[in-house]
Parts: structure tokens; sequence; C-alpha cells
């Protein structure tokens, strides 16, 4: 009789990762676009094996993923006879080759076009941004290449870190659920103010489903609000923005709106003074928000940059003080010169110290007059009350703008919360990729072309997490369940990050003896099963024994 094997893969939440792939059928859909493919690994098996390496959060780069699926049960998580060797550097290239030729834009808008009516999500909101991605080395552009690949270059860096070359991811969020529906890769030096209105653009003719249904409100940060994007907007597209501190009335209103003066919204969150007006030859509707949070945050903000500048303009006056000057009207200029670096001080000049001067060599004799005398200033900085209380009255307020004049469709309190979105669905996006964890260091490749594609394959990833997390969640809201978090408390807001760590330890065991193989999952309890019932039968089934 034969003795029988055992062998045990490591199974976690990858899973769910699989399960919500084979939701939205992402192998089948990228097949479909890339056209026919006689090799053993399609390319959509290739971007769904990509998909669970950057979702493993085990930051490994690409070049490894044959390491990381060599404890995974590969055929259970991306199909009958793949496996682990087989995800190789070659096939994965390929695959990223083949999705730039069909064009990374249009392939994540088809799969998230899909994905997103598969869930029932038509969004009435959308939230643009773009971030940049630091790279190291050299990446110039194959002269085979097409020339719609970007290039990696030099630009406004949001990673602070301006001496390396970068590249600009573009993103489009739904306000519900947070989940990408629109992704551009775009060269180092793309400035948003160039670049949104054509995205905003495609985006609404990508995704426009009836002639008849309204486009949904654009919600961008400043970026968006110039003369020039607002007017090439046109009245078509509704939109919703801040309003940059830079223009010269903006400063004006946050000086003369008085917070007692201002009417209450969302339970006295906030207070608001609303306005119309015109910019671009624009008609829209302002409104000037304050909240007493943020105006405490930037008051405290603001008293440590008051003491910094005192600091740094005290030290500045006891270098210039070292310096000799003809006059004490040359002294005095000096000192008015670096005062005008300074926002919240100016310099008082306390007094003179005379410098005297001898032309002939030796100790001058006792009571010589000296030759000619020198002039170092003794000066020290001089806060600005003035200027420090007209930025204190801006703290707390912002500008919000419109173009929708309508109030009762759009009313402010309305106004205020989705702009607050902002930062919980694209800023969330960027902030998901750019996790050490996630595979954001994996942009070694050395061509642009497959720069973009990677850059697509991350968003796939965030578009599976985020789709996962609004399921769960509205299944936990639907049937009226909990699930503990992190502390044992029971939420209906659980995020798939704690999700991912309650399914550590799940493992597939393969029996076999003779021609009989079995497979089983193990360490499964009544909370995993809770979780994959919620979410339905292609996660259930991922957690299935197997004959």
């Amino acid at each position: 009789m034969d003795k029988p094997s055992v062998e045990t893969k490591d199974l976690d939440h990858l899973g769910l990762v699989a399960g919500m792939c084979e939701q939205i059928k992402l192998i089948q859909v990228l097949d479909e676009l890339v056209g026919p493919d006689e090799r053993e690994v399609s390319v959509g098996q290739a971007v769904q094996a990509m998909v669970l390496n950057g979702l493993g959060f085990v930051g490994r780069a690409l070049y490894l993923t044959p390491e990381f699926f060599r404890t995974k049960p590969v055929e259970r998580l991306i199909g009958p006879g793949i496996r682990a060797e087989q995800l190789n550097t070659h096939s994965l290239s390929r695959a990223l080759d083949r999705l730039y030729e069909v064009g990374v834009t249009e392939v994540f808008a088809s799969v998230a076009s899909q994905a997103l009516h598969q869930v029932g999500i038509r969004p009435k909101t959308i939230h643009l941004d773009s971030t940049s991605f630091a790279l190291q080395g050299e990446y110039d552009r194959d002269p085979a290449e097409e020339v719609e690949a970007i290039e990696v270059r030099h630009g406004y860096s949001r990673d602070h870190r301006p001496d390396l070359k970068q590249v600009v991811l573009s993103l489009i969020c739904t306000h519900e659920g947070a989940i990408p529906t629109w992704l551009q890769a775009l060269s180092g030096n793309s400035a948003d103010s160039r670049t949104f209105p054509s995205t905003i653009r495609a985006y609404l003719a990508a995704f426009e489903e009836k002639p008849d249904d309204p486009p949904p409100y654009v919600v961008a940060d400043t970026a968006l609000y110039s003369s020039g994007m607002l007017a090439d907007l046109g009245d078509q597209v509704p939109w919703i923005t801040r309003v940059p501190a830079s223009i010269g009335i903006v400063k004006k209103l946050y000086e003369m709106s008085e917070p007692e003066t201002m009417l209450p919204v969302l339970d006295d969150a906030y207070r608001v003074l609303p306005l119309c007006t015109t910019y671009g030859e624009v008609r829209q509707r302002w409104v000037v928000v304050y909240s007493e949070p943020i105006q405490q945050r930037q008051v405290k903000t603001l008293r440590k940059r008051v003491t910094r500048e005192y600091d740094e303009a005290a030290k500045a006056l006891r270098k210039l003080g070292r310096r000799e000057y003809p006059s004490q009207q040359a002294a005095l200029a000096a000192v008015d010169t670096l005062a005008e670096q300074w926002v919240f001080h100016s310099a008082q000049v306390t007094s003179f110290k005379q410098v005297p001067h001898y032309t002939q060599r030796g100790r001058p004799a006792t009571h010589q007059p000296p030759d000619y005398v020198t002039w170092q200033p003794i000066a020290q900085p001089l806060e600005d009350d003035d200027a420090v209380q007209a930025r204190a009255s801006r703290a707390g307020k912002f500008i919000l703008a419109t173009n929708d004049l309508d109030d009762q469709r759009l009313p402010v309190d309305q106004l205020i919360t989705l702009y607050k979105g902002q930062n919980t669905t694209v800023e969330r996006g960027f902030r998901f990729l750019k996790d050490p964890l996630f595979f954001a260091h994996s942009l070694f490749l050395k061509t642009p072309s497959r720069i973009m594609a990677l850059l697509m394959v991350m968003g796939l990833c965030l578009l599976i997490y985020a789709l996962t997390e609004h399921q769960l969640r509205h299944a936990l809201r639907d049937h009226n369940e909990t699930v503990p978090d992190q502390l044992g408390k029971p939420t209906q807001s659980i995020t798939l990050r704690r999700v991912f760590q309650i399914f550590e330890g799940i493992h597939v065991v393969t029996l076999q003896l003779s021609e009989l193989v079995q497979q089983l999952v193990t360490n499964l309890d009544a909370l995993h099963w809770q979780i994959l019932r919620l979410l339905g039968p292609p996660f259930e089934k991922m957690y299935l024994p197997h004959s």
C-alpha cells in the first residue's frame, strides 16, 4: 500500500482576494481585452498573480513572485495547471507589455466599470487627485516604444524628494466606498492644472451610461480652481473644490467673517457664510466655512511657526551684527533688508557698535583718533502683532466653491460633506498605494511602458481591496450583524486590513493516497464562516474542501 503524502500551503487572507477577483471575473475580462494568448500563463492569470502578491503585504519585489507563491495553493488562487515557477519575470513582464499595448487607462476603466455595474454602484460624486512616485536610476525611453509612453523626470514632488525623478499617478475614486474607477499614469513633470480637465472629460465619456443621466459631481483640491480650468470645464460638468488662499479676496473674506455671525450646520460642527460670485467668467457659489477644532489646531501651529521664526530671526541678526558697515545708515539698510524675509517679525535696532580702524602698522598711540570707523548693528526681532492677528483671524476657515447654484439641489451641509470625502476616498487610496507593506517600491522596472502597466496593476489591487471592504460593510448593515474590531468591540465598519489579520493561519492541507487526492482547509472558525457567508459564494468557494 502506498504511503500517503501530506502537503500544507498557506491560504490566509489570499482566498478573499481571489474571491473578489473571481466575482468580478478579472482573469476573463483581462484576457478578452488583450486578445488570444497561447502561452501557459495568460495575461489575466499573470495580473491576478501580481494582485495577490501586492495584497499579500509581504513587501516582496515583483521578480520574487515565484518565491511568494512557493508556499501558496496556486491552482486554488489562480487556476488549474498554474505552478509557482511559471509566475516568473518573463511571464509577468510579457503581461505588462501587453497591457501597455492595449492601453493601461482603458483596461483599468473597463475592469472598474464592469465591477461597479456588478456591485450596483452608479457614482453620483467622484473625487479626483494625483500623486507622485519617486524613482531612482535611469529610465530612458526605448526608441521602439510608442510615443505615448510617459517620461520619468523631475517635477513637483509630493514625497518631498525633488532630487529624484518621478512618475505621476492621477486617480478618480467614487464617493461611496472609495472605489477607484479611473487611473492614468503621467510623466513626472505633469501639472494638475494641465491634466485635470482632460482627465475629467475622458472619465465622463468612458462612464456615460445613459444620455439623460446627470454627470456626477467632480470633487478636487485647489489645483482644479483656476480661471482657465473652470472655463474649460464649462457648465456641463458640476464641480466642487476649495478656493486657493492666494486669491486676494479670499484673505479679506477670512478676516471679515466672524464665526458668531455665521450660520451653524452639521450639528454645529461648522459655521458657514454662503456667497455668490463670478470667477474666470464662471458663475459660482462660494461658502466660507469655519470649524473651531480646525481653528484651534491652526492657531497652535501658527504659534509654533511664530516662535520658530523668532529664533531664526534672532540667529540671523546676531550673524549680521558681526558684519561691519561704513555708516549707521548702511547698517540700518542691511537690517531692514534682512527683516523683509520675515512674515511675523520686524527688526528693532537698539544700538550700534563703533569699530575703529587705523591705516598705520602697529599699535596705535593712546588717544590717537582712528583713520576711519565702521558700524555694527545690535538688533533684536520684534513680533508684528498685526501680522500675527491677521493670520490668526484666518485660522479654521476655508472657502468651498461649486458651479451648482441651486442650494436646494446641493445644500451647504452636503457640499461640505462631499468635499470632506476627498480625504477618505482618493487620499486614502494614495496612502494605500504608498504603504511600505505594499509593493509601490517595486517600481524597479527599467522601461516607462512597464512602469505604466505596473501602476495600473497597483490600481487593480486598490480596486479589489476597496470593493471587498465595501461589500462586507454593506452586507453587515443589510443583515444587521457585527464583527469584532481589533479591540474586540462589535462594528459594522471593519477595515479589510483587520479582516486580513483575522484570516491569518488558514492553511490548505492536501492529502494524497494513490489516485485519491483530498484538499482540506484548516483553522476556520465561526467568525471566518460569518465573514465568508456575508461576502458570498465566490469567497466561500475559496475556503471549501476540494476533491
